[in-house]
């Protein structure tokens, strides 16, 4: 079982370098998905990236709810966020001002911050996936194989990629759908 976020920050905090890695695993795809749904280029969104966690290291002491580090993480992310567009914007006007009268196109990202449903979403997509890891190799593949994926394979299929017979496709899957809503559940989700 995956320790908890409180667990983490704990072990951050007395410098253990497998917690550090853990935490930024945990939630790397959430922050790096921040940027990008705001707007922002890949090396902008890896600036947001990397300054949020350097934000965590350098306030970690801070933290008075080390249980809500997520949402710390989030916040942050949203703010970095902003004034990366806010500066990118500006930029852009600098550079529209200096144009010759070209008529050229510029796409600016949009600088409003994103919607309050969609960081509900992002962070729903990321409790999903953390209850989702810490399921066990056959639940993780077997619910990988029917969700994740644009078109789901035939249950034939995936009986030949998990080696299992086709009959036992089903009931596999209710109990593996089972046990990630129980792992929700106590997610608070």
């Amino acid at each position: 079982m995956e320790p908890s976020d409180e667990a983490l920050v704990q072990a951050c905090r007395r410098s253990d370098p497998a917690a550090w890695e853990a935490l930024i695993a945990r939630y790397q795809r959430l922050i790096y998905s921040i940027p990008r749904r705001a707007g922002l280029g890949e090396d902008q969104a890896a600036d947001v990236f990397q300054h949020v966690f350097a934000m965590l290291v350098h306030h970690l002491d801070r933290i008075e709810q080390p249980e809500r580090i997520g949402a710390w993480l989030v916040t942050t992310a949203k703010r970095e966020t902003w004034r990366v567009s806010q500066r990118e914007r500006a930029t852009d006007r600098l550079a529209l001002d200096d144009d010759d009268g070209d008529e050229a196109i510029h796409e600016l990202p949009d600088d409003t911050p994103l919607p309050p449903e969609v960081i509900a979403q992002l962070e729903e997509q990321h409790l999903v996936r953390t209850a989702l890891n810490t399921l066990d190799e056959r639940c993780r593949q077997l619910l990988t194989l029917l969700f994740y994926r644009s078109e789901p394979p035939l249950y034939t299929e995936i009986a030949t990629t998990l080696g299992m017979t086709e009959g036992s496709v089903g009931p596999t899957r209710a109990r593996c759908l089972q046990k990630l809503r129980r792992l929700l559940d106590g997610m608070d989700f």
